[in-house]
């Protein structure tokens, strides 16, 4: 008889080991058993499955990791930019008939520098000013009609900056270096010159003559312009024709020879070297009207910051006689005293013609100042030199 699992006789029960116990339900035996892998972390595959797309994508585009390259390439790095051009640019700062006296500049090579020319127009005395402080005389060799001025520093060999091979790629991004009204450097990205972002974003009258740089640090062009709103790029083709060994779109520029030059006319503001005292911030307002007054040729105005007995014998004529040429920068406060005393170093730009120059143009003075109070104000009482002048140009 064929068996089809109905009809088949009851197998016996499954005898348990006496000591099992009472058995609610069956129990698999226990077996050692191998550590479990760590769970796979979904982020594993997320990554590798980017990865295979990217490298699809790649691929199938052919050309396009050339392209991600490229566009890598016409990037620039502020920061590593700043760090390599940054000995080359100066700043420029100038006693003039008509120029605004102060704009930026770049070292190209045997100490000659590039600014713009508005700030240096019918120069009676001009200096450019290292990074480090360091300050040299400079002379205006020539200018062109896009307003370019060509200098030729005395004494300043620092590496200079280099122009390209070749015409720069539209698309590559730049950068421009220069100074702020208070003299510090700063970078500012200004895109390309297909896509450019406007200078008037990004700039200020002392950064008329900055170099514009690409991201090898090679100077690509110059800021020039007469204001901040006309400021332009002058872009290194026509640069290169500049600067080349026989120069050409350069007129041969001559000194200013006018009774009353000035220099930039931008407020100053001593260096505080002591305690930021009340007393001590009163002293330097007091010093920086009176530097502010003197550069813009406000002698009338001085008169105010003077006792009656120092304004008695400082009047405005003989204000007048003494900077017909001056222009004061770089003070510091470096003492003031409970008893009404005050002394601030400072520089001098002047001509080499004027009275007791002696063919300088710059020169470092210590003056100490007995200070009064008349009607409630701090004024200036007398003054007295500390040291002899030196030259700005010994380090």
């Amino acid at each position: 008889m064929v068996e089809d699992g109905r009809n088949a006789l009851p197998r016996p029960p499954r005898r348990l080991p006496a000591d099992a116990g009472s058995l609610t339900q069956l129990e698999a035996p226990n077996r050692p058993s191998r550590p479990e892998p760590p769970p796979r972390g979904p982020w594993i595959f997320g990554r590798f499955l980017a990865g295979l797309v990217a490298l699809l994508v790649i691929v199938a585009a052919g050309g396009g990791a050339g392209w991600y390259l490229k566009q890598r390439s016409l990037r620039i790095d502020t920061a590593a930019v700043l760090g390599t051009v940054k000995p080359a640019v100066v700043r420029v700062l100038a006693s003039s008939c008509a120029g605004s006296g102060e704009a930026s500049g770049v070292l190209i090579d045997n100490g000659r520098v590039l600014t713009a020319e508005s700030a240096v127009e019918g120069p009676m005395s001009i200096v450019v000013i290292a990074p480090d402080g360091r300050i040299r005389r400079a002379n205006l060799l020539g200018t062109s009609a896009d307003g370019v001025a060509v200098l030729q520093s005395i004494g300043f060999d620092d590496e200079p900056l280099r122009l390209p091979a070749r015409t720069p790629d539209p698309k590559a991004e730049r950068a421009l270096v220069g100074y702020t009204a208070a003299g510090k450097q700063v970078v500012n990205a200004i895109g390309s010159e297909h896509d450019p972002k406007p200078l008037s974003t990004v700039m200020n009258t002392a950064k008329l003559g900055s170099p514009i740089v690409d991201r090898a640090g090679q100077l690509v062009g110059l800021v020039t312009g007469r204001t901040v709103e006309a400021s332009t790029i002058v872009g290194v083709d026509k640069l290169r024709s500049y600067v080349a060994q026989a120069p050409s779109g350069i007129t041969v520029a001559t000194g200013g020879s006018c009774p009353l030059s000035h220099g930039p006319q931008t407020a100053v503001v001593p260096v505080m070297q002591v305690a930021n005292t009340p007393q001590a911030a009163e002293v330097r307002q007091l010093f920086g009207n009176y530097l502010t007054l003197l550069n813009r040729q406000d002698f009338a105005g001085l008169q105010a910051l003077y006792s009656k007995k120092l304004a008695r014998s400082l009047t405005v004529e003989r204000d007048r006689q003494s900077h017909l040429t001056s222009y004061f920068f770089n003070p510091r406060l470096t003492d003031v005293t409970a008893d009404g005393y005050a002394r601030l170093s400072f520089n001098v730009l002047f001509a080499p013609t004027a009275k007791g120059a002696e063919g300088g143009s710059c020169n470092r003075l210590d003056i100490r100042y007995k200070l009064a109070r008349e009607r409630g104000k701090l004024v200036i009482d007398e003054a007295k030199a500390m040291k002899a002048p030196v030259s700005c140009d010994t380090d």
